[in-house]
């Protein structure tokens, strides 16, 4: 696998800093969500063969978030491929920095959390924009597994599924875990499965283990068809291998 640089958990800038992206992000999303989806749908579909079941589950209109697992920066890609509707990504505050990204971040759909702080302002603005009617992106397991497998699930969709009363869509991305091969001319096959809303009732003020407790119902969802996928994807490679074993 290849080399991953060490993450950062903790953001020094301060809170004033980012209230910038916050209140654009409250304003709506910007021409750049339209170029960047135009520039970056073909290269992707032809080089992963992202396929897409589940579509259905997702509702086409009205306030909702997204829960994927997540191995790649690629992820945020591989989820709104095939969805007509602009999705509202919650990304670290590390992300936000070097000037020609960050202004594609600003305009283009994306609000930062400050990892590592007691950050309110982003469950703010995510509040507001599912307000608002929109649709949201919040990886379960708060970042990127740092190995091939599944991590565990963060208390952050636990707590916007419970304050908010939003459904949470639970999404399967497999394949992903490989898409640092690139370097390496390897492009994995893709596939994305979005599970069937999950809703719970509004608990204004849920307590930490309740928060974990609604994530990992979440996340059951998620490793569950994550899963299926992988016993699926090995069938067919066993299928297609000559060195198999006869039965």
């Amino acid at each position: 696998m290849a080399e991953m640089r060490p993450q950062s958990y903790k953001d020094p800038r301060p809170a004033e800093y980012f209230a910038p992206f916050h209140t654009a992000a409250r304003k709506g999303v910007g021409w750049t969500y339209t170029v960047v989806r135009l520039i970056v749908t073909l290269p992707t579909l032809l080089l992963y063969r992202v396929r897409a079941i589940g579509v259905e589950n997702v509702p086409r209109e009205g306030a909702l978030v997204l829960a994927p697992n997540h191995f790649s920066q690629m992820d945020h890609f591989f989820a709104g491929l095939y969805l007509r509707r602009k999705i509202r990504f919650m990304a670290k505050s590390q992300m936000f920095g070097p000037p020609v990204l960050t202004y594609v971040y600003k305009h283009g759909g994306v609000f930062p959390v400050r990892r590592g702080q007691h950050d309110e302002e982003a469950f703010k603005t995510a509040y507001e924009l599912l307000d608002q009617g929109e649709m949201l992106l919040v990886y379960a397991e708060g970042g990127r597994s740092r190995s091939r497998e599944l991590g565990k699930p963060k208390s952050g969709i636990g707590r916007i599924a419970l304050e908010s009363g939003a459904p949470i869509v639970p999404v399967a991305i497999h394949g992903s875990a490989r898409v640092r091969g690139w370097k390496r001319l390897h492009f994995p096959k893709v596939t994305v499965e979005f599970g069937k809303p999950m809703t719970f009732a509004v608990e204004p003020e849920p307590s930490r283990e309740r928060q974990l407790e609604v994530a990992g119902e979440v996340f059951a969802e998620v490793r569950e068809m994550y899963e299926e996928i992988a016993t699926r994807s090995e069938s067919r490679a066993g299928r297609r291998s000559p060195d198999r074993a006869p039965a």
